[in-house]
């Protein structure tokens, strides 16, 4: 099993990579240098594109602590990720410095989009004497191959070094999430919703990780999670066990979402959480409980995110086709939401006492199979009841008592 760094020291890299220099600095005097850069590195490898070069070639990382240099080698090739390597596996291509903190603050503090001067970079061409010796024109097509798999390789590395933020739909098709360009074309919307949080340290939980019981698939949406929260920590449930898809900043959980114990417990230990993802089971009971039992533990300001409300109208998945039958579905769900975002319009006479979901829900977004509800505290307080509440009393009053 692979072995990955603490969650403990990531959250503290991340931290100072949103702070000031002063708290890099403390970062350094408290970790060993080597362990933050082996957590860079893996951040790095993770975030790099697809390779594009055919031919192999190595990218030389050489991070600078104080007076200690810290020289990696990445392994780039069209048909793999990138990965660390020895030296001797391939020709060097490039070679990047970076000082720690920078680099640290480049993957892990918030974007910057037009900073420069934070590393330095030296390309180099390969070409041997015996490849370049031959026949006529050997060597300069040896050359140009070899300085464009450079070129490639070298831009795949940097990229992954970047904080250039590329948007979901980009990310979904590089993991392979049926997110957008397939099943759904969600990512649009998680776009518009989840970019206010994309700078911030945020906790992610996504019901259902996918690939069913097959050990090899799923697992996509963590990384895109990943990948785009860059700051954030990232939880997986799934009924099957997922462990394999465990890396730094991706915890995988085994459970039922049908449990609310179980969700109350999780949320208990890896919460509170900034954004809940339903995209579990997709029966409707399921659905119903999840939020019942995870929506308390949504920080405010956060977002609880229902996927696929087809079901709603499928009586395999606990559903119903009649839409005015739907008090038991993930729609009926929703639409109750309506009257728990207005209850303070609800006549007192009727003796409602508002609970935890009339209180707290602020908003709601609903689009094809699709839903963002909004935390926060809903208490702006009612239409005063001095106003009257039928229409003939309000028309006199509003005309002073004259027709």
């Amino acid at each position: 099993m692979v072995k990955h760094a603490p969650n403990s020291l990531i959250r503290e890299i991340i931290r100072a990579a949103g702070g000031h220099d002063a708290d890099l600095k403390d970062l350094a005097a408290r970790y060993a240098p080597a362990d933050i850069v082996r957590v860079l590195l893996d951040e790095i490898t993770t975030r790099c594109p697809a390779p594009v070069n055919d031919v192999p070639v190595l990218v030389e990382l050489a991070v600078r602590a104080g007076d200690q240099l810290f020289p990696t080698y990445l392994y780039v090739l069209k048909g793999g990720a990138v990965r660390l390597a020895t030296k001797d596996e391939a020709f060097v291509a490039m070679r990047v410095e970076y000082e720690l903190g920078e680099l640290a603050r480049e993957l892990f503090g918030p974007v910057r989009e037009n900073v420069t001067g934070v590393r330095r970079t030296t390309l180099f061409p390969y070409v041997t004497d015996a490849q370049s010796e031959g026949e006529e024109g050997s060597g300069a097509e040896h050359i140009g191959t070899h300085f464009l798999a450079a070129q490639q390789g070298s831009q795949t590395v940097l990229a992954g070094c970047h904080s250039h933020k590329p948007d979901l739909s980009e990310l979904s098709s590089r993991y392979l999430t049926p997110k957008w360009g397939s099943l759904h074309w969600f990512t649009p919307h998680y776009d518009r919703h989840f970019s206010s949080y994309r700078d911030q340290q945020v906790r992610v939980l996504e019901i259902g990780i996918g690939g069913y019981k097959h050990p090899e698939w799923g697992g996509g949406s963590l990384r895109m999670w990943k990948h785009f929260f860059h700051r954030g920590e990232i939880y997986g449930l799934d009924i099957v066990d997922k462990s394999h898809f465990d890396a730094p900043r991706i915890t995988t959980l085994r459970g039922d979402q049908s449990d609310p114990d179980y969700l109350r417990s999780i949320a208990e230990e890896y919460g509170p959480f900034d954004i809940v993802i339903d995209d579990g089971s997709h029966i409707n009971d399921h659905i119903r409980t999840s939020f019942q039992a995870l929506f308390p533990h949504v920080r405010p300001g956060g977002l609880y995110v229902i996927e696929d409300l087809w079901t709603a109208y499928w009586s395999g998945f606990g559903g119903n086709e009649d839409p005015k039958q739907y008090s038991g579905t993930s729609l009926g769900l929703l639409k109750s939401l309506v009257d728990s975002i207005q209850h303070e319009e609800l006549p007192q006479a009727g003796g409602h006492r508002p609970g935890y979901v009339d209180q707290h829900v602020v908003g709601m977004h609903l689009y094809h199979n699709l839903a963002f509800i909004e935390k926060g505290t809903n208490a702006e307080g009612g239409i005063p009841p001095w106003i009257p509440r039928d229409f003939e009393t309000l028309v006199a009053v509003s005309s002073g008592g004259h027709e």
